[in-house]
């Protein structure tokens, strides 16, 4: 139960709710304590001959009473627990929501989609239940169970002892079958967390899917996940299933001992009718806490193991901090001898990287397919740490920028383009609030897009669908360019951010951006060399190396990687012209 300590903070902010809440719920246990002994009353009178009609009416407005003190108190334990069961769950999957966003890229890399989901949902649901129901339902065990046996005792010590026989055989068995759920809820949860990654992953791929025809083989992976998680939950179901049962046996067990022993104590006077039928009725009432011992058990390791699995999420620490303050960018960017590698253990990814951009520059980095080139630009907006004293913008060491003034001043789009299954207009302005909407428009032109998005039924307010389904993959990219370009960055990254268009259209945007980002520093990544020769600088990487630097005559003349590149690209070209 230990895991639950991390709610710790969330009952002291709502303590006093809880309090009123727990002060309803003794009140609704106090006053059904309070019925056996009205009904004792009414029998001993009605056994002795001597109650009036006045009397039954008295001892009936006294349950009636009662009764509607249970409804009032059972209203106010339930909004107040309850409630603040849905507080917490509330508080605690805003909490996960918030750790996920500080946590690194390279923790997403390692784990699932689907498993995350998880987490956020069926792992703080049984999070809630224990924290609301599970509350309840220990309070009912101590303070029901605990006032039915003082009772018990106070009508007959012997008897008591004698109902409670069965007492520690049934704690063994809740011991030990707690311990059972506890591994086997947690596998429930794991497999769940498969299977939601599984419908995840065919409904996000699912053009791939349809495209090699594989929704038969599909549907089997579907079916083999959705089959482990059945047999898991039925492994849980025998021993819940058993659970009850028992518990059920060992209560109906002190019964059949109370009556046995309970009725030769009655017909040698040693206690009364009356008292005999409120010692029944408060072991019937002692029936719920034995039953509850087992479901509270039930709902505490559920909610232990997910809270488990939810707290081995909280307890890994962000690669980043995220410092608060805003910052001046200028757009210098320096690189000083940094070797970079996403794991430890893992081969470096970029090697003795030494390059400087002045503000204001427009530099293209370019080489063959993983040379490096998305790893180098992704540390320039602190996706990944590049290490202590590796990279500096305007001459500050990058982890001494506030994070959220140093991205706010870059504009990024990366190779792989996502969009939200929103409008148009909303995917420009996701990083812009109250934005106008001619400023919406002037980047979209700059980007290239604008007249194709007038072409669409509802203009820039058409949605788009799930990863902007509906576009094409040159119009996506040309969106993220627009989002880019509307915050006004004064750091523009172009991560081969235009492969999806021709030749033409590319020279084109590029023509426009120059325009638009006169005097900001720009980055592009192009495997297309004609359309960066135009750039103050171009960086040539090769194996995680800066094997080559200069302006594009400059790497032509020298005769190396560059100009092999470009050599074999002009003779594609005109080969593409021939056919076409």
């Amino acid at each position: 139960m230990r895991n639950l300590l991390t709610l710790k903070e969330y009952f002291i902010e709502h303590r006093w709710k809880l309090a009123i809440g727990v002060f309803s719920l003794v009140m609704v246990d106090g006053l059904q304590l309070i019925i056996p002994r009205v009904i004792k009353w009414a029998i001993d009178d009605l056994t002795q001959g001597g109650i009036s009609r006045s009397h039954l009416l008295r001892y009936s407005a006294y349950i009636m009473a009662i009764a509607i003190g249970i409804g009032i108190f059972r209203y106010f334990w339930r909004f107040f627990i309850m409630g603040t069961s849905r507080r917490i769950e509330e508080a605690l999957r805003n909490r996960l929501f918030r750790h996920y966003q500080s946590l690194p890229f390279s923790f997403f890399n390692n784990y699932k989609t689907g498993d995350l989901m998880a987490h956020a949902t069926n792992d703080i649901k049984a999070v809630q239940r224990a924290v609301g129901m599970g509350f309840v339902i220990l309070t009912d065990v101590l303070v029901l169970g605990t006032a039915a046996i003082g009772f018990m005792l106070y009508i007959s010590p012997k008897l008591t002892l004698f109902a409670l026989m069965p007492a520690p055989l049934l704690i063994s068995f809740v011991l030990r079958f707690g311990r059972m759920l506890h591994r086997r809820f947690e596998r429930v949860q794991a497999s769940f967390s498969s299977l939601t990654e599984r419908v995840r992953e065919n409904l996000s791929g699912m053009r791939v899917v349809k495209a090699y025809v594989q929704e038969s083989n599909e549907r089997e992976r579907f079916s083999q996940a959705s089959s482990d998680y059945v047999e898991k939950n039925m492994q849980l179901v025998r021993i819940w299933g058993a659970f009850f049962p028992l518990i059920m046996f060992f209560a109906n067990l002190g019964v059949a001992i109370v009556l046995l022993f309970g009725g030769r104590q009655v017909i040698l006077n040693y206690i009364s009718v009356g008292d005999f039928v409120a010692f029944i009725y408060y072991l019937d009432i002692l029936i719920w806490p034995m039953m509850g011992i087992g479901w509270v058990t039930n709902l505490l390791e559920r909610g232990s193991a997910s809270m488990g699995r939810i707290n081995r999420i909280l307890q890994t620490a962000p690669e980043i901090e995220y410092s608060p303050g805003d910052v001046e960018i200028r757009g210098k960017i320096e690189f000083k001898d940094l070797t970079f590698s996403y794991d430890q253990g893992t081969p470096p990814v970029l090697q003795g990287i030494n390059l400087s951009i002045q503000p204001g520059e427009c530099v293209a980095i370019v080489g063959r397919t993983g040379a490096g080139k998305s790893t180098l630009v992704s540390l320039i907006p602190y996706l990944f740490d590049p290490g202590e004293g590796k990279l500096f913008i305007d001459g500050r060491e990058i982890r001494s920028i506030p994070v959220k003034g140093l991205r706010r001043a870059i504009g990024y789009v990366p190779q792989d383009t996502f969009l939200f299954s929103d409008t148009i207009r909303e995917n420009i302005a996701f990083g812009k609030l109250n934005v106008e909407e001619g400023r919406i428009h002037q980047v979209a032109q700059i980007a290239g897009i604008h007249q194709e998005i007038l072409e669409f039924p509802q203009g820039y307010d058409s949605v788009i669908g799930e990863r902007g389904v509906t576009l094409s993959g040159g119009q996506k990219q040309r969106l993220a360019i627009a989002r880019a370009l509307l915050i006004d960055p004064q750091i523009l990254i172009l991560d081969d951010a235009l492969s999806s268009v021709d030749t033409d259209t590319e020279e084109e945007i590029l023509q426009n951006l120059r325009q638009a980002i006169k005097g900001k520093t720009t980055i592009v990544i192009s495997h297309r060399l004609s359309t960066i020769k135009d750039a103050d600088r171009i960086f040539v990487l090769d194996e995680g190396k800066i094997v080559e630097e200069g302006t594009h005559q400059e790497l032509l003349a020298s005769g190396g990687l560059y100009s092999r590149i470009y050599k074999k690209q002009q003779i594609e070209e005109e080969f593409e012209s021939y056919d076409s």
